[in-house]
């Protein structure tokens, strides 16, 4: 219990080089109060910046999956459409296609405009994904999937040279002719 009206007397104890602990106190938490906001301020700043960031990539997303490229043959036959992965979309073949061109060639036309297209569409999402990719990164890299691999890492894709089977060679005459002269035989 304590005994009422007996006042302390201050000893020097509570002082710590001249300064009363209270104001020690006082100091050490308006200390504790700014590094705490400094890192409140630090982390708003952190959250924004990845607010920005994502805002950034859903409006690349956006753009990236809007791209669409179409290819026509020059004689306005064909039509080959593809994505911003340069996969095939839309293949329009008008009737008269059929006719202007041997099978052979419509097949060969339609992976030339498909090809062409293709690389359109890769040129366009480099010119989206360039900006906001780091200084000195290779876009055209990011898109294919070898942005992080060493040289020596990398396949060469080696497509097969377009041939035409002996017997699929409609050199000198239609397909139509082909057909028929099957069916008498």
């Amino acid at each position: 219990m304590a005994r009422a009206g007996r006042v302390r007397r201050d000893t020097g104890r509570n002082r710590v080089a001249g300064a009363p602990v209270q104001s020690l106190r006082r100091r050490l938490c308006e200390e504790v109060v700014a590094a705490v906001t400094d890192h409140q301020a630090e982390v708003d700043r952190l959250l924004a910046e990845y607010h920005r960031s994502r805002e950034q990539l859903a409006r690349v997303h956006r753009e990236l999956a809007a791209i669409c490229v179409s290819e026509d043959s020059p004689d306005g036959t064909i039509t080959a459409t593809v994505g911003a992965q340069g996969r095939l979309t839309g293949l329009r073949i008008d009737p008269d296609a059929y006719r202007r061109h041997r099978p052979a060639e419509l097949a060969e036309l339609v992976v030339a405009l498909a090809s062409a297209a293709a690389g359109q569409a890769a040129e366009r999402a480099r010119t989206v994904l360039e900006p906001v990719l780091p200084a000195g990164t290779d876009a055209g890299a990011v898109l294919a999937g070898t942005a992080d691999l060493r040289p020596a890492e990398l396949v060469e894709i080696v497509e097969p040279a377009p041939g035409r089977d002996a017997e699929e060679s409609l050199e000198h005459r239609s397909w139509l002719e082909r057909a028929h002269r099957r069916r008498r035989a």
